[in-house]
């Protein structure tokens, strides 16, 4: 998954809020790309979240997991679970982002606290200390949440950060950061969210949002790589097709 990021190719997921591996299982085995655990609004547990990185590596997906903020303390508690990667909320300065990555990657690239016997280190089994923080330090993925209005004024210097993958747009919490809460469609948010993708992409980095089904469709087609909807989401359009039909 990091590579096709770096390369700027697409990348589907599916977001979940509550613990269940085996579905976690089915959306790897349907061919999703990866799956978001949002510690940040849902009701999972760091427990939860390793059972489910788990299922994530049976079926071959990819795990990036969503802390409930974006302090260090709970970036570095999701990573030592065993994700591949974090998806920070509310990053608003540069200072923060580079927070972010330091909590992330260990020394030299960051000031991660490190430990061997966690689940992301394969509780030590098989390779020394030295070659986990490599290894964790090449492959991690650090992906950063524009979502506030402070974030836009600050969004060139942010990017400039190193070590991030996906600069992602919120589209929930900017459009009520932007005085239109829940209205990520209508088009005084629509504008915002098209001028932030494109500095993005003009920068040469890649980019990520969520929405509906339709709407990620769309956005794949312009160049987005980093896309995800809700297990709600697929769950209720199957529904809907399956009674309307």
């Amino acid at each position: 998954m990091k590579n096709r990021l770096a390369r700027r190719e697409s990348c589907l997921g599916v977001s979940l809020m509550f613990c269940c591996p085996q579905v976690v299982e089915m959306l790897g085995y349907l061919g999703i790309d990866w799956i978001l655990l949002d510690c940040e609004h849902g009701s999972l547990t760091l427990a939860d979240v390793e059972h489910m990185s788990i299922a994530a590596k049976s079926a071959g997906i990819s795990v990036i997991g969503r802390p409930a903020t974006n302090s260090s303390p709970d970036i570095m508690a999701m990573m030592d679970r065993g994700v591949d990667g974090v998806q920070v909320p509310h990053i608003t300065t540069p200072e923060e982002a580079r927070r972010a990555v330091d909590a992330v990657k260990f020394h030299p690239d960051g000031n991660r606290s490190l430990a061997i016997g966690t689940r992301s280190s394969k509780y030590g089994i098989g390779q020394t200390l030295s070659q986990y923080v490599s290894t964790s330090n090449t492959n991690s993925i650090v992906v950063l949440q524009i979502e506030d209005k402070e974030a836009i004024q600050n969004l060139d210097d942010i990017l400039e950060t190193t070590g991030v993958d996906v600069f992602f747009v919120g589209p929930s919490d900017l459009s009520q950061s932007l005085g239109y809460p829940g209205k990520a469609s209508e088009a005084p948010v629509r504008n915002v969210i098209d001028q932030i993708l494109t500095r993005i992409s003009d920068a040469g980095k890649s980019s990520g949002i969520a929405g509906n089904i339709e709407s990620i469709i769309e956005r794949r087609s312009k160049g987005v790589s980093y896309l995800y909807t809700h297990l709600n989401t697929i769950l209720e359009n199957g529904v809907a097709n399956m009674t309307h039909s």
